[in-house]
């Protein structure tokens, strides 16, 4: 089978974990334990996620030349290079020298009229003051919203048009390559209006899963899992009738509500999948991914399904 999956952000940095290199190393090094066993009988591409290696990039970039601060396109891509780096070598130290791995730098096109655009909402770098925040925003023409009791930089969220780099991935999976790329999203570019079509970079975020999606899409993959810390989709979640989603059908799960800042744009993501191309796609825990693969665990989402059933 020709599998994608897509690593949520807890693969690589846990929640008040510090944002050293050893520690996204050891996180990374867990990852690449996981999905090993899958490599050796599947094609498999890598996604993942970025969201805290951008904020670190942009903090201290900001620290050394504030006036100077890199985009975001900048930022994801420099990520990219750093995460794909480790997971070519953590997954390295456990395979046969012989496999094959490659991190592809991915563009992805987004549309300038997505109505993200017009309603920024993707929390992006540290928190502020008002005052603080009020200032930046007349300095830069950022925008801000409240985020508890501070306040923090929001950036459009565009879904993804179109993977620059399919192509490339395309050819690495025929000669049995491990690929690992699309990471945050991919890196957000749109062509300016005008005679002479220019690729730019766009100060945007793209959802990873959303993105991912996508990919799993266009190299037509059998299956699409988005590895998460949580061991299914739940019903009911925190609420002491709670239950877990083994198996379901898009229009049966997308009725039930899902937050729109962690499960929602996932199970949204999977509806859209099953949908589109009759494959099967899961959500579930990054240590269940080999019985995952088997259907055994984790939220298996298909149109063959009728209903939903419960583990």
């Amino acid at each position: 089978m020709r599998i994608v999956i897509a690593l949520g952000g807890n693969a690589l940095l846990k929640r008040g974990e510090p944002m050293t290199a050893e520690v996204q190393r050891r996180n990374i090094r867990v990852a690449a334990e996981a999905i090993a066993p899958v490599t050796r009988e599947h094609q498999v591409v890598i996604t993942h996620g970025n969201g805290p290696q951008v904020g670190l990039l942009a903090l201290q970039g900001a620290a050394y030349r504030p006036e100077e601060a890199y985009p975001l396109d900048v930022l994801g891509a420099e990520t990219e290079g750093m995460i794909g780096y480790m997971l070519e070598q953590e997954l390295g130290n456990i395979l046969p020298f012989e496999v094959p791995f490659a991190t592809l730098l991915t563009m992805v096109e987004v549309d300038g009229d997505d109505p993200g655009f017009k309603n920024p909402t993707k929390f992006v770098g540290p928190v502020y003051e008002k005052a603080d925040a009020d200032r930046l925003a007349a300095e830069k023409d950022w925008v801000f919203k409240q985020d508890g009791e501070k306040w923090r930089r929001v950036v459009p969220s565009p879904m993804p048009k179109r993977i620059f780099e399919i192509r490339p991935v395309k050819w690495l999976l025929e000669k049995g390559t491990i690929v690992i790329c699309a990471g945050g999203g991919g890196i957000p570019t749109m062509y300016k209006p005008g005679k002479e079509r220019l690729l730019t970079g766009v100060e945007a975020v793209i959802d990873k899963d959303f993105c991912s999606e996508l990919l799993a899409r266009e190299l037509e993959a059998d299956l699409f899992i988005m590895a998460t810390d949580a061991q299914a989709v739940f019903t009911d979640w925190g609420k002491p009738e709670q239950k877990a989603i083994h198996r379901a059908n898009p229009e049966t799960i997308s009725s039930y509500p899902f937050p729109a800042g962690s499960m929602g744009p996932k199970v949204e993501a999977a509806c859209h999948f099953a949908r589109s191309t009759g494959k099967v796609a899961a959500i579930g825990a990054l240590a269940d991914i080999e019985a995952i693969v088997r259907g055994e665990r984790g939220t298996i989402v298909s149109s063959s399904f009728s209903g939903m059933t419960w583990h």
